[in-house]
């Protein structure tokens, strides 16, 4: 007996959640789908089926309905490695994809220090919002975490392990593990936040006994960032808070040992931050001129040597 539509999407779904995702919203649209076909007694995704169906919402805006066509697409490729009666969309049918991901702005550590300095200086004085906003930015550089993630650690989040990261972008829990230097940064910092009364266990917080929240946290990163001069005051582009990220990442890659194993380092960093696959920490090779220099050279030798070295 035929599989319905429904019910591939129902595997589609559990087989995208065994991998980390989230997928609600995606999952609601896909069954929104399902049914649609249903009701023309299909088993098998058409393409037209699928263009008629991505369009049929005249309030979605054309970017939506793009969307829309691209999610039942990815369904169909994966549908069509067991039976090739399965239509794929074209790609492109209703515009083109999402932008290609911007290059990501590095800082320097010079610059992060300078920025860690003025952060001591950032009202109101006498609280320990100075002192929070030096931590909860140097944590992030040295760590790579989220500001999601470093705004939702809590004093019980700390174990002689390390942070325990918990419910994560992607659903997951994972341990950070902490270098002796961070640890020691951290320790100065709970010594002022253990004489702080505050409504709960939140690690890091401001003035008012709360933790920021992540809009306002990313204010203050870029006017420090302006004040030390690694952004143009009122730039459109520009380092931004998740730039810290960004250049732990890249600065990890960059120190990668001699004759070490670079798919190994790959994957181990993408645990370490994250990331639900190892394609979304490649994305970093873009702005590591040094590993791509290397792997430039390997391929170089491989093609003059007929085989990889």
């Amino acid at each position: 007996m035929t599989a319905t539509i429904t019910e591939h999407v129902a595997r589609f779904v559990e087989t995208k959640r065994a991998f980390g995702y989230r997928f609600e919203q995606n999952e609601r649209v896909l069954r929104s789908f399902a049914r649609f076909a249903e009701a023309r007694d299909e088993a098998f995704i058409r393409s037209g089926t699928a263009l008629e169906w991505a369009t049929s919402s005249t309030a979605a805006s054309p970017q939506v309905q793009a969307k829309r066509l691209r999610m039942v697409r990815h369904l169909a490729l994966w549908l069509r490695a067991e039976d090739d009666r399965h239509e794929a969309p074209p790609r492109d049918a209703l515009g083109r994809g999402a932008r290609r991901r911007p290059q990501p702005h590095l800082i320097s550590v010079p610059d992060i220090r300078k920025l860690l300095t003025a952060a001591l200086s950032v009202g109101p004085a006498g609280t320990i919002a100075p002192l929070t906003w030096h931590y909860l930015f140097g944590l992030i550089a040295a760590t790579g975490l989220r500001i999601g993630e470093a705004l939702a650690l809590t004093l019980d989040d700390i174990t002689p392990d390390g942070l325990l990261i918990r419910n994560t972008k992607f659903g997951k829990t994972r341990m950070v593990a902490l270098h002796p230097t961070s640890w020691k940064a951290l320790n100065l910092y709970l010594e002022a936040r253990l004489k702080e009364t505050t409504p709960d266990r939140l690690l890091f917080v401001i003035a008012t006994g709360r933790s920021p929240g992540r809009r306002y946290a990313s204010l203050v990163f870029l006017k420090l960032a302006e004040q030390v001069g690694i952004r143009k005051p009122g730039a459109a582009r520009g380092p931004t808070l998740h730039s810290l990220r960004h250049s732990f990442a890249v600065r990890s890659l960059e120190r990668l040992p001699s004759g070490a194993d670079p798919g190994r380092h790959m994957l181990a960093l993408a645990t370490y931050l994250g990331h639900v696959n190892v394609t979304s920490t490649y994305w970093y090779l873009e702005s590591t001129p040094v590993l791509l220099r290397g792997i430039a050279e390997v391929v170089e030798h491989a093609h003059a040597n007929g085989r990889p070295r």
